[in-house]
Formats: C-alpha cells, sequence, structure tokens
C-alpha cells in the first residue's frame, strides 16, 4: 500500500489532489530538517529571502562575518538545487524509470548524516559558515529543486 501511494505522488502524470499531497509531504520534511536545525544551530535554513535580506542587513551594519555566512548558506542552497537539477536531468537522459531516486537518495542519507551527528557538525571549521548549516542549505536546495521538477514548478 505505501509504495502505490508513493508512485502515485510521484508519477509522470498527477492530479491537482497529489499535487497537495505532495507538498504536504515535503513541507512536513522540509519542517522538520528546519526545526532540527533551529534546536542544533539556532538558525532556519529553509528561508532563502530571509537569508538574503539578512545579508543585506548585515552589510548595511558592516558585519561583513555575518554577510559572509549568510552567503555561504544561499551558496550551499544553490548548490544542492543544481545537484538535483543534474541528477534528474541524468537520470531523464537516460530514461530510468525513478528519475528521482538520486536526488532522493542523496536527501535520506544527508538527512541521516545531519540525525546522527546534529550539532556535533558545528564544531567542525568552515570557510565562513558552520557544517551543520551548509548541510542543511545544500538539502533544502536538493529538495526544492526536486520538488520543482517533480510538479512541473506547481508545488515550490
Amino acid at each position: 500500500m505505501p509504495i502505490k501511494y508513493a508512485r502515485r505522488l510521484t508519477d509522470r502524470r498527477r492530479s491537482a489532489h497529489s499535487n497537495r499531497q505532495l507538498g504536504l509531504c515535503l513541507a512536513f520534511v522540509a519542517g522538520a530538517a528546519n526545526a532540527g536545525g533551529f534546536i542544533a544551530v539556532q538558525q532556519y535554513t529553509s528561508h532563502m529571502t530571509g537569508i538574503v535580506s539578512a545579508v543585506a542587513d548585515n552589510l548595511a551594519l558592516g558585519a561583513t562575518d555575518l554577510a559572509l555566512a549568510g552567503f555561504g548558506a544561499l551558496l550551499s542552497f544553490v548548490l544542492g538545487a543544481m545537484c538535483s537539477t543534474l541528477m534528474i536531468n541524468f537520470s531523464r537522459r537516460r530514461r530510468l524509470h525513478s528519475q528521482y531516486a538520486l536526488p532522493l537518495a542523496l536527501e535520506a542519507a544527508l538527512l541521516l548524516l545531519f540525525g546522527i551527528l546534529g550539532a556535533r557538525l558545528m564544531t567542525v571549521p568552515g570557510f565562513f559558515v558552520p557544517l551543520t548549516v551548509v548541510l542543511l542549505c545544500f538539502i533544502m536546495g536538493l529538495q526544492n529543486a526536486i520538488i520543482t521538477k517533480l510538479s512541473n514548478a506547481e508545488v515550490r
């Protein structure tokens, strides 16, 4: 039963109802990752418009270190979206049955990594951004691109 439900949600031909259900399911996953990120690093990682606004505020206030951290989070999100798009397009060109399997498997593995290591990733020195924030923003970029491609930009 769950396999049939999942296939119906990820089928190429979906109804508006299936798109709503898929959107709710992925919103739950994103919300859980966002809440976990806030608990781990006291920062939400799913709202790129908020991060861009914070970068602008920090630049205006002269806090270049915080602005660079925000830019690093945004860059990580974009790289996640690019990675997902490349994997999906690779699968489409090869006419693979499960076009979304590669990015979903990567997202699951990265969520597992975050779940296991969580806040301990904060102690790993990064460029300008803690590794936890980079990881979560990358995951959010992956998921955003998956759902955008899957729903033909109907669900974001």
